[in-house]
């Protein structure tokens, strides 16, 4: 799908008589390169208020994130560089302040949340060291001080466990926990400005509701101003008081997010809107459960010991899934969503044989063996999407190898009739075979996982796991992707196992859907089943939490949770009470 284009056009936005805290003044960065110097963002001009939250959207390459960077004065040198305009904050032009003076301002007065909790974070320091570095090099304290104050700060963004989480490393939490370090390292010191770039991508719709509403505390109990960078409109819709789109580095709308979402005057803006899956548009598919499953599921387990102590003897275990059954059926879109650790990613690890487990996994009828030979032919009936797919593809390898590489492995075909399948599979995703000879780094994130898609096709599997495969992505990318998985569904038949936490995305997209809670199943069934009767208490939870993107929409207040999310670690010896089910007909069944 191809953005339309636009030209420059700004609304105008109702007066605010709050104090102006930032302002950026026809703001131009560029880069210099072989090719000579390029714009990549050109003449920006907006003004933040104190305690107002300004919304900056577009898909990537748009700028977003430069801008953002610009503002913390960390735009990569000699190569990108601010070639022309103005940031004032506090009476000073934050372009031409010298690094020392901006570290001063940098972390205490204007702070960041970025995107990528990995890089944010130094791999060889314990989380606590980092949050009470950050703490104590703005403001003088006693190390028991900041250690009571970054302890806090992860008790503010739902950390389980926060007092052994500051003992431990980056690389021992998930993806999602990083992320939350990340928030809590910026909101420790209360900035005057937070810059948020894509802060709860890799949250949980739960996690994410308690973080925004977090945010949005802090912005009025502080009179704090927030950048907030996203590509979810619907996070847009409950945050922004106003909204700054942007396209190729220019900036194309400016308006109120009532304004700008009830009607947006540029063709681009009008496109990303129209690209946002929402809640209550899904629509009943059928699907034939009586006959044969393609993937039956019976009493999976999956648990992992965690070992301590001078002799390394198994202290606790972690039940990562307990007791679980489902069916797959030909043809059909089998959904799995909840919360970082709920098991979802280790379900589908055990069906690909990446993870040792208990219980029954039958492919067409037969036992999923674990033996080599038997392992092999799994990855030709089943093959997997990963959620970034740049980690996926090997970057000294071109696009075309990486399609043609699984045929070498399976010793499918002729040199030539892999080129020729390769080509055929890149077409079939959209890409020329003119991209053969090119590198992941040459892609964007969405053609990437275009790539992924083809690579996956290319053994003709009858099940694709697609594990939280489009959550990063931009949401017209996404819209694009989806398509392509639905078009491909209805042209070879075969089926998908479904991982996302965006439940908008799943409604639309799922035939049946399984919450998972704590390693378990609560609530199976129908798509409209699910979201339009959900029965357990936990789904409510999950789809009430869900942004909807309508800044019309009243959102219930509620008190935010400060208990801790309950852990499936327990002691050697001791297992979770394994649920039974109520059957509510028609294959809907509810946790009791």
């Amino acid at each position: 799908m191809t953005a339309p284009a636009t030209t420059t056009s700004v609304a105008p936005v109702a007066a605010d008589d709050r104090p102006t805290v930032l302002s950026v003044r026809n703001l131009d960065i560029s880069v210099r390169s072989d090719a000579g110097i390029q714009p990549l963002v050109q003449n920006l001009s907006f003004d933040l208020k104190r305690g107002e939250t300004l919304a900056i959207a577009g898909e990537s390459g748009s700028g977003k994130s430069l801008t953002s960077l610009a503002i913390m004065g960390l735009l990569p040198p000699p190569a990108v560089h601010v070639a022309g305009g103005e940031i004032l904050f506090d009476g000073q032009d934050l372009t031409r302040l010298p690094e020392h003076k901006m570290q001063h301002l940098r972390g205490d007065r204007i702070a960041m949340i970025f995107q990528e909790p990995m890089t944010a974070l130094n791999p060889v320091m314990r989380i606590g060291d980092q949050l009470t570095e950050a703490i104590r090099a703005h403001e003088p304290m006693s190390a028991r001080a900041a250690r009571a104050r970054a302890l806090e700060a992860l008790q503010a963004v739902r950390l389980t466990e926060p007092e052994r989480r500051l003992k431990q490393y980056p690389h021992e939490l998930s993806g999602g926990m990083r992320q939350r370090v990340v928030i809590a390292i910026a909101i420790a010191l209360r900035p005057d400005v937070m810059i948020a770039d894509e802060p709860t991508t890799a949250l949980d719709v739960t996690v994410q509701r308690d973080v925004l509403d977090l945010l949005r505390e802090l912005a009025t109990e502080m009179g704090m101003a927030l950048i907030l960078i996203t590509h979810d409109m619907g996070v847009v819709a409950e945050m922004a008081d106003r909204v700054l789109v942007m396209q190729s580095g220019r900036q194309v709308e400016e308006a109120s997010v009532l304004d700008l979402f009830g009607a947006p005057q540029q063709p681009y803006t009008q496109h990303l809107l129209a690209s946002v899956p929402r809640m209550g548009q899904g629509r009943e598919r059928g699907v034939d459960t009586k006959a044969r499953p393609l993937v039956s599921v019976r009493d999976l387990r999956v648990t992992y010991d965690l070992r301590g102590g001078i002799l390394d003897r198994v202290q606790a275990r972690v039940h990562a899934v307990e007791k679980i059954n489902f069916d797959i059926y030909a043809g059909e879109t089998f959904a799995v969503v909840g919360e970082s650790g709920c098991g979802k990613s280790t379900v589908a690890r055990a069906l690909t044989g990446l993870v040792p487990h208990e219980g029954v996994i039958q492919f067409e009828g037969k036992p999923l063996l674990r033996d080599r030979a038997s392992q092999l032919a799994n990855t030709r009936a089943m093959q997997m999407v990963f959620q970034d797919p740049m980690a996926a593809l090997n970057g000294r390898m071109t696009v075309g190898d990486l399609v043609r590489e699984p045929l070498v492995i399976h010793g499918i075909g002729t040199a030539q009739s892999r080129t020729d399948r390769a080509t055929e599979l890149f077409e079939r995703v959209g890409l020329g075979p003119e991209v053969l000879d090119r590198y992941p780094h040459e892609f964007s994130g969405g053609q990437r996982q275009r790539i992924c898609i083809a690579r996956a096709l290319a053994l003709s599997p009858k099940l694709i796991i697609a594990d939280e495969s489009v959550s990063a992505l931009d949401v017209s990318v996404q819209a694009t992707v989806l398509d392509l998985l639905e078009e491909l569904k209805a042209e070879f038949g075969m089926s998908y196992l479904f991982i996302s936490h965006d439940m908008a995305v799943v409604e639309n997209i799922a035939d049946r859907v399984a919450v998972m809670y704590l390693g378990q199943i609560v609530e199976i069934g129908s798509s409209a089943q699910v979201f339009g009767n959900p029965q357990h208490a936990y789904t409510r939870r999950l789809i009430a939490a869900a942004p909807y993107p309508d800044p019309r929409r009243v959102i219930p207040a509620r008190a935010r949770s400060n208990s801790e999310l309950k852990s499936p670690v327990m002691p050697v010896g001791q297992s979770p009470e394994i649920v039974s089910y109520r059957s509510l007909g028609d294959g809907h069944l509810v946790a009791v």
